[in-house]
């Protein structure tokens, strides 16, 4: 098995897991969550999903919370979705490149706004 395939399969999961959230799942503690990366090992065996959210830490926990309760359900509805042998063992991770990435901009236009020239 090809590291391409698990990169294609784990794209496929993450648009099944953004399906999911959008239409099936309505756990209240998972709020506006954006997946942003699923990586897959190479059997196709076990899942990281990366997910960024809007809100403060108390915000992100409810939400990692609500994504581990409904682990199982997600791990069934990907399997049966994209027909795989095995189902992954999904593990969610808060991703915090996009705060960071926030925080940067925010720092150079400060920086910017000091020292025009």
């Amino acid at each position: 098995m090809t590291v391409r395939r698990a990169e294609r399969v784990a794209e496929a999961v993450r648009e099944v897991i953004a399906d999911l959230l959008l239409r099936d799942i309505k756990d209240p503690r998972i709020g506006m969550v954006t997946l942003t990366t699923v990586e897959l090992t190479d059997d196709l065996k076990h899942a990281k999903v990366y997910f960024s959210c809007v809100g403060d830490a108390a915000a992100r926990q409810r939400s990692l919370d609500g994504l581990h309760s409904a682990a199982g359900f997600i791990r069934a509805q990907v399997t049966r979705r994209l027909q795989l042998r095995y189902a992954p063992e999904m593990l969610f991770y808060f991703d915090p490149t996009l705060e960071v990435a926030d925080r940067l901009a925010s720092l150079l236009k400060a920086a910017t706004e000091k020292d025009p020239g």
